[in-house]
């Protein structure tokens, strides 16, 4: 019966510790890695139709590169003074100027039809089941939450002296932007001051925020994890302290953060009043 039921302990034990495993391993980090040629491994709908379409062109790019290249190695080969001391005096053909100028139109067209595609499918938010408004500040970013009592706070970059261990410099923030993983949510750009850009390249959203103007779209997040971006619109002297950190979370735990963050963020009152000591430190962090 003991070796039965330490059997039993050691059998819940070992499936406890690889469900926890495979919880971590399912945590993903998304950000630029050293030396990266390529784009960041696509982690939403949209981000997989961008990739997708980009190694299409590369495709295309290179089919174009190799053709003209052998072109001209042909005609340097075939047509130079020795091998043709006599050069036709041919000055129009109706057949090859009709192929060089239909060829690119329809290389073009062919570019394109999955080019608007993806703008229209981008540009279509997909039945949001909640919306973020992303308000952006000179220089730090503004959260809302409309379909939850409104809960709005502040996201301001973390000082290097503050960073803990982990935290990656100039993307680590104070208040990351918590959402629900896969789940379609509806994103409402805007800025309070002048032109920002909210940019998240694993998610391929890249979107200015503009003053007196709400620009709308949507994003997927595949997976749990922590995905980083910035600010990519030249918005003043601190425009390299404006970071962008999403902490995705599967819905359950999303909406214990929600609970907590209700209480958390009651009055943003006390965090407004400490923006220019923040904005201060992140200036001045070396």
């Amino acid at each position: 019966m003991l070796k039965r039921l330490f059997a039993a302990i050691a059998v819940v034990a070992v499936g406890v510790i690889m469900s926890a495993d495979l919880a971590m391993a399912e945590m993903v980090e998304m950000r630029s890695k050293p030396w990266q040629m390529f784009f960041q491994e696509p982690m939403s709908p949209t981000a997989e139709k961008v990739y997708d379409f980009n190694v299409f062109l590369l495709w295309v790019e290179g089919l174009i590169t190799i053709f003209v290249l052998g072109l001209m190695a042909y005609i340097c080969i075939k047509f130079n003074a020795k091998a043709n001391p006599k050069p036709s005096k041919t000055t129009h053909n109706t057949v090859l100027e009709v192929i060089w100028t239909g060829l690119p139109i329809l290389i073009l067209i062919i570019i394109a039809i999955p080019s608007l595609k993806i703008l229209y499918f981008v540009d279509k938010t997909q039945d949001a089941e909640m919306t973020l408004k992303v308000i952006g500040n000179q220089w730090y970013w503004t959260y809302e939450y409309p379909d939850h009592d409104g809960l709005t706070f502040d996201s301001y970059p973390v000082p290097d002296d503050e960073l803990k261990e982990g935290q990656p410099r100039l993307l680590s923030v104070d208040n990351p932007v918590v959402l629900p993983a896969n789940t379609n949510i509806r994103l409402l750009l805007s800025s309070n001051d002048v032109i920002h850009n909210w940019a998240m390249p694993s998610l391929a959203i890249k979107l200015d925020t503009t003053p007196g103007r709400i620009n709308e779209t949507w994003t997927h997040i595949n997976k749990p994890g922590n995905y980083y971006g910035m600010c990519s619109e030249l918005c003043g002297v601190n425009h390299s302290f404006m970071p962008i950190h999403i902490k995705a979370l599967p819905k359950t735990e999303f909406s214990n953060w929600l609970a907590k963050a209700k209480k958390e963020f009651a009055t943003n009152e006390t965090q407004k009043k400490d923006a220019p000591v923040r904005l201060a430190q992140a200036a001045t962090a070396k």
